[in-house]
């Protein structure tokens, strides 16, 4: 069954590259729309003027790197992005996690790989519930599932989409330890590699934007070689004068 019309944007400096992927996309999906740009300021200029529901990002450009293009954009952009990369480094990938972005392809990569990824990046974007959700609240950390947002002492956390699917996953399994393979397959679906190392670089980002010390967390635990869970923390006891 074909999913709803979507609008992609390739930002790649090849253009058989850029023809390669539009003619994978249309072919399976003749009703998604595919605009390419040329070069990062190119896609930024698009992005920063035109809404699209997935950016497919080349790391190697010159003049303005994936990597520098990536950071523009999660200043005022919280789209999907999908890295399109030569390196099978994995610095050079956990980097390009630790910059917020949701997915990553080697090249060179077959056409049903590239749609496989993309479409298991839509299914959990719009895999969330539609029915009416009671928050969920520990301490002063505030989980609202109907509007997918978060708040700590009442102030909004910004998180990407990514970073939000993984609190949430620990929130609905609060006081349980989830694997970190379940996380890394609900997160990144079932072609995710192996490799700890990325779960581990949005562990650090959630708990950087919670406030929370590793060292003595107040939400979000690890249990060392098996996964991580959330606690709820007591609320502080008021004192009685």
């Amino acid at each position: 069954m074909k999913t709803a019309t979507k609008r992609i944007l390739v930002i790649d400096d090849e253009p058989e590259i850029r023809r390669a992927v539009r003619l994978t996309i249309t072919l399976q999906e003749p009703a998604w729309e595919v605009v390419e740009a040329p070069s990062g300021r190119a896609g930024l200029a698009r992005l920063s003027e035109e809404d699209f529901d997935l950016v497919l990002l080349d790391l190697m450009m010159p003049e303005m790197s994936g990597y520098e293009v990536l950071e523009q954009i999660r200043l005022f952009s919280d789209v999907p992005v999908i890295i399109l990369t030569v390196r099978d480094d994995e610095l050079d990938k956990v980097r390009g996690l630790e910059l917020g972005a949701d997915d990553y392809i080697v090249k060179p990569f077959g056409h049903l790989e590239l749609m496989a990824r993309i479409h298991s990046l839509f299914r959990r974007i719009e895999g969330s519930t539609q029915a009416y959700e009671k928050p969920f609240v520990a301490g002063d950390l505030r989980i609202d599932y109907n509007t997918r947002t978060v708040t700590l002492k009442g102030e909004p956390v910004p998180l990407t989409r990514t970073e939000y699917r993984l609190l949430e996953i620990l929130a609905r399994n609060a006081g349980k330890i989830v694997p970190t393979r379940t996380l890394m397959a609900k997160i990144w679906g079932p072609l995710a590699e192996d490799n700890p190392e990325y779960l581990k670089v949005y562990v650090h980002r959630l708990r950087t934007k919670l406030g929370d010390d590793p060292r003595a967390p107040l939400y979000l635990h690890t249990e060392r070689g098996v996964g991580y869970w959330l606690t709820l923390p007591a609320r502080p006891q008021q004192s009685k004068e």
